[in-house]
């Protein structure tokens, strides 16, 4: 059910609070049958057809991906290879055979992070665009309708209708008002929703870019069940949607960029931008920030070079053909109980392959002022990755979908993989410490093991210095940020935090992914945006467990002096848990490192509006 009547009584001059409808079909896919029809039409900038329609991606994207395969390989049997040595000097027993079971994947998938942030760090060290090239030089007026979805559910209604204000103003000035509506599409509670109309109440009527609202009080199936009402009713009067979360910002620039290369590529059913964190107040938001500016775009490259159009979706800052998604795209509700059945929850992932299957191009791009805003602390981003595990683990029932792109698989695995290896990171722990107990302490006292470890720390910190090389060797990007002594310190100051927290976001991820196989949901409460602070009673329940870990690795030290060694950084970070979580979570602490000239990062170009467009914006919203 939705709540669609006009604004309050005594207020004639309010815009209607949304358009007529416009349905338009969007059946419920099949994923062990793809079906028939649809699709897109000839690209006729894509060149040459070799079967398919959608040649947007550069020449010699397989080579491209199997030099990837290999060289993972490579490095993963090579350091697998040195451990054997280790182990099986005097023979082979169960803790070898756990060890190495244990140890091919895990290094595999350093390697592979490894790799990938080297080749986008070459990409854009030579200059080298790493794919597809997304928004043309010469902008064109607009010739079809592109609709901005907002969904939201009891968020702070000032700030989402403030970052609302900005992006129709940037589209206002830009010329092209009469090419986007705005939705916001609430999911929010009455007391929220009071606030929310209150708020289009205000904005509306004075936007020249028409500005719609729509709330459901029947909440079915989250956000992508949000998005499916909207497609259903008015997706036939839109070309495109450009899909936000309620913390999303882009400029005026990049949503008219966007529009326009759907409009000159038809193959092209998604573009997925990679959003820059912004907004950063508490230590913690301005660590993680500092971490996505400057050691994300190498990465970032990287991912772009080997994914082509087999790009995936993010679920939000990205634009979408909405016939494409309509007729590639409808979720259905998956058989059984959780994990594995219920409704989709990461419905992004999925909804690229299946735009895919279809032969619709997936492209994730690389521009400028596309924003998002980062948890303000360590619990709260555990309580979203909570979701977000959930979500990705129910995508291993999907893998052997009919008609899924092999990249398209590879990174559902890739989705899934990244929260199960924490649980083999543990259970690697447990059995070196096992064997050690067992005298078999070989894997950490062997020669062939120190040179293991020193591979070990280049492919894990590896990527860190190329993002530094990267900031520092171009004048105005090292003065954006704070300069080579900045980013040097910053550093410093950043890698034994990750390091300390590297520990307890595994013990956390394990106990989630222990909750999701025993069928415990995960709920849906509202993102906490803004907090500063957390209590010693916020902490403690939360990291009983990391603590009591800590003291039982602590207490364990005398009798494996030489394995405890090893496992000192993960006992620090274990015992240390409540206290990181709590220091960082301050808005004070972020203030001291920003005065210090830590965690710069450059000015978020659509924040650099002057004084008098700030406060009219600001009226507007309030």
């Amino acid at each position: 059910m939705t709540v669609d009547s006009p604004g309050r009584p005594g207020h004639p001059a309010l815009p209607a609070r949304l358009p007529a409808d416009v349905p338009i079909d969007m059946p419920l896919q099949n994923f062990r049958a793809r079906g028939t029809g649809g699709g897109p039409t000839p690209d006729p900038l894509a060149g040459p057809s070799n079967g398919s329609d959608t040649l947007t991606s550069p020449e010699g994207m397989s080579s491209r991906r199997l030099l990837l395969f290999l060289l993972t390989m490579l490095l993963a049997t090579t350091a697998s290879a040195a451990v054997q040595d280790s182990l099986l000097g005097d023979g082979i027993d169960l803790w070898d055979v756990a060890l190495l079971v244990l140890f091919f994947p895990l290094f595999a998938w350093i390697a592979f992070g490894f790799l990938n942030a080297l080749i986008g760090f070459v990409l854009l060290m030579t200059r080298m665009h790493p794919g597809f090239v997304p928004v043309p030089q010469n902008r064109q007026p607009l010739t079809g309708q592109t609709a901005v979805l907002i969904p939201v559910h009891n968020e702070d209604v000032d700030a989402v209708f403030g970052r609302i204000a900005r992006m129709i103003h940037a589209i206002e000035a830009a010329g092209e008002a009469g090419s986007f509506a705005f939705f916001v599409l609430s999911d929010s509670g009455e007391e929220s929703g009071a606030q929310e109309v209150a708020a289009w109440e205000v904005l509306a009527p004075g936007s020249r870019v028409p500005l719609y609202y729509r709330r459901r009080t029947d909440n079915v199936a989250r956000k992508p069940g949000n998005v499916a009402d909207w497609v259903r009713r008015f997706g036939g009067g839109y070309d495109h949607m450009l899909v936000l979360d309620a913390d999303s910002l882009m400029s005026g620039d990049a949503m008219i960029g966007m529009a326009q290369v759907m409009e000159r590529r038809p193959s092209v059913g998604l573009l997925q931008t990679v959003p820059t964190i912004r907004g950063a107040t508490t230590l913690f938001q301005r660590w993680m920030q500092f971490n996505s500016r400057l050691y994300g775009p190498i990465s970032t490259a990287g991912l772009v070079w080997w994914s082509g159009s087999e790009a995936s979706f993010w679920g939000h800052n990205a634009i979408i053909r909405t016939r494409a998604f309509a007729e590639s795209c409808g979720l259905p509700v998956l058989p059984g109980g959780p994990p594995f059945g219920g409704a989709i929850m990461s419905h992004d992932m999925v909804e690229a392959a299946l735009l895919r299957r279809r032969g619709w191009a997936v492209h994730l791009i690389m521009i400028d002022d596309s924003y998002e805003e980062f948890p303000p602390t360590l619990i709260d981003m555990a309580v979203r990755d909570r979701r977000w595990a959930q979500g990705n683990i129910q995508h291993l029932k999907l893998l052997g979908s009919d008609g899924f792109h092999p990249v398209n698989r590879l990174q559902l695995a890739i989705g899934a993989s990244a929260y199960m290896t924490s649980p083999a990171w543990l259970v690697l722990i447990l059995t070196t410490i096992a064997q050690a107990f067992a005298g078999e302490s070989k894997l950490v006292e062997a020669t062939t093991s120190a040179r293991v470890l020193a591979l070990t720390v280049i492919l894990l910190f590896g990527p860190k210095l190329l993002g530094i090389i990267w900031a520092v060797s171009d004048r105005s990007r090292r003065a954006a940020f704070g300069g080579a002594r900045a980013i040097i310190a910053s550093a410093i100051a950043e890698i034994p935090l990750s390091m300390l927290s590297a520990p307890v976001i595994m013990l956390t991820q394990t106990m989630d992914l222990i909750s999701i196989f025993r069928g415990q949901p995960s709920g849906w409460s509202p993102q906490n945006r803004d907090r500063d602070g957390l209590s010693i009673a916020d902490v403690v329940p939360r990291y009983r467990w990391h603590l009591a870990a800590g003291v039982a690795l602590l207490l364990i030290s005398p009798a494996v002096p030489i394995t405890a060694l090893w496992l000192a950084p993960v006992t620090l970070g274990l015992l240390l848990s409540p206290w990181l979580a709590k220091w960082s979570a301050s808005n004070a602490a972020g203030s001291r490192a920003d005065a210090r000239g830590l965690f710069q990062v450059p000015a978020s170009g659509i924040d650099q509006l002057p004084a008098t467009e700030a406060s009219a914006l600001h009226a507007i919203a309030h």
